[in-house]
């Protein structure tokens, strides 16, 4: 911390004698020839471009310098010499430091190794860096440093770039993949009188000039169906959804789903399109469905297989398969006895008997699942917005998708009946009436065609994707505890 100090005073110092020289630190506009990836595209020797960017190294040669200027896209050489420059400039470039941002114009050669390197003409300071780069650039070691500081992150640290690339990719083309089929791309309110469409703890608000309380969304669900009382046949939603709840690997209490919803379509084609959705983005930016996840070592942790068609299973079915055949026919008091002492399950005495076994799910099925799994047709106290199966009103019509030991994708068709969703609703409510969302059950009253509807988590898809281990490697500024700043 003394050494980092001394480095921070002495760049202060610089900044001082530049100021004194009549150079403004923090300069102005500055014309390039293009991004440094299009300048060394355009690159051909004798010509004359134009770059801009970080200055991320340095070798002094004693009259005449290399350094590297880096952007998101690239990096390029330049070279410095005082008889090209003049004394003025080399007298200006003493004041520079690793990490400055300049701008430079320069005629195109190559080095003797081949190295595309512009020879500086002129060259202009346009941000004065007064704190050093992490570790002489070998990126920062502290993880929580990496999420606090992700600027520096991704200054420093090649993978976490290839990440949030990929990452980008993955929303490009989700969108490209859903107007291809005509769906619309809308946006619904991030704050609402209730906060509904899932069983969450909201995050609430208050809006001054109305007097109201309001509440960051859990889910835009229940407004995009009112799009299609509205006669929007087809439409999505990539979306930031607030929970006040807990952060683990697979948690953050910001995060971004994809919502979609198709008028006449029910639960096995929303499967469907899922299924095709991810196969075609892991194809598009990945480049085959086998895909590796890797310690920091290279090491393989797992192999995700994505080769379709991907195993279907009903959820009764997939539970025996776990818990034991008799499992549904054992009384409340021997499934708790069961999870208990045989699963070694913590069953807290509140939960009712369907909760239960959907914690036994959620441990020795949900989280032990690597490749894909459709599990369809849940009890219907697990998804009280999903229409009932016509077969057994005990299920509802649903699909939950999972992926790398986590839940990618919930999906079913959507419940349309007005009287029964508010029955399901008032159920889920309890005595808690207020939260029903009765602007909604006005919308059904007027009539909501049959339809399919899914959620896509995109930072769990992007989990799967990369290879990433916990969320916060795939969202670029995750909640953390804030930090004296020195």
């Amino acid at each position: 911390m003394e050494e980092e100090n001394e480095l921070i005073s002495l760049r202060r110092k610089k900044l001082d004698a530049l100021r004194a020289k009549g150079v403004e630190p923090f300069g102005i506009s500055f014309d390039v020839s293009g991004s440094i990836a299009e300048v060394r595209e355009k690159f051909k020797e004798g010509d004359t471009l134009r770059a801009a960017g970080r200055v991320t190294a340095h070798r002094d040669m004693g009259k005449s310098h290399f350094l590297d200027l880096r952007d998101a896209t690239g990096r390029i050489q330049i070279y410095i010499h005082a008889k090209e420059v003049g004394p003025e400039l080399i007298d200006l470039f003493r004041l520079l430091d690793i990490g400055d941002f300049i701008g430079v114009e320069g005629t195109c050669f190559a080095t003797k190794s081949g190295e595309p390197t512009l020879k500086v003409h002129t060259f202009r300071l346009l941000a004065k860096a007064l704190r050093p780069l992490p570790e002489k650039w070998h990126g920062l070691q502290d993880i929580e440093a990496r999420y606090r500081q992700r600027y520096l992150d991704l200054l420093t640290n090649e993978h976490s770039r290839a990440v949030f690339a990929k990452r980008i990719a993955i929303v490009r083309e989700t969108r490209r993949f859903f107007e291809e089929r005509g769906f619309l791309e809308v946006e619904t309110p991030i704050l609402q009188t209730i906060a509904g469409g899932a069983a969450a703890e909201p995050f609430s608000t208050h809006h001054k000039a109305l007097g109201l309380d309001l509440y960051l969304r859990i889910a835009p669900e229940l407004y995009l169906k009112r799009l299609l009382v509205g006669g929007f046949n087809k439409v999505f939603e990539i979306n930031r959804n607030f929970r006040n709840e807990g952060i683990s690997r697979k948690h953050n209490p910001e995060f971004t789903m994809l919502e979609a919803y198709w008028a006449y379509a029910d639960w096995d084609k929303m499967a469907n399109l899922v299924e095709e959705l991810i196969c075609h983005l892991a194809e598009k930016i990945c480049g085959s469905l086998t895909i590796q996840h890797c310690d920091a070592d290279g090491k393989i942790l797992r192999t995700i297989n994505l080769k379709r068609p991907w195993r279907r299973g009903r959820y009764v079915d997939v539970v025996c398969e776990i818990a034991g055949k008799d499992w549904f026919e054992l009384s409340s008091e021997q499934r708790r006895e069961r999870a208990t002492h045989e699963f070694k399950l913590e069953i807290l005495p509140q939960l009712a008997d369907f909760e239960v076994t959907q914690h036994v799910f959620e441990k020795l099925i949900e989280e032990k699942t690597i490749d894909p799994l459709f599990v369809t047709h849940c009890p219907k106290e697990l998804v009280p917005l999903a229409k009932q199966n016509a077969a057994d009103n005990t299920l509802v019509d649903v699909f939950e998708l999972i992926i790398n030991g986590a839940e990618i994708a919930p999906g079913y068709s959507e419940l349309n009946d007005p009287l029964l969703q508010r029955q399901r609703l008032i159920e889920q409510a309890g005595e808690e009436r207020q939260k029903i969302d009765e602007e909604f059950l006005l919308a059904l009253e007027h009539g909501m065609p049959p339809a399919g509807g899914f959620g896509l988590g995109m930072d769990r898809l992007t989990m799967l994707l990369t290879g990433a281990e916990s969320i916060r490697d795939v969202i670029l500024f995750p909640l953390l505890r804030p930090r004296k700043i020195n």
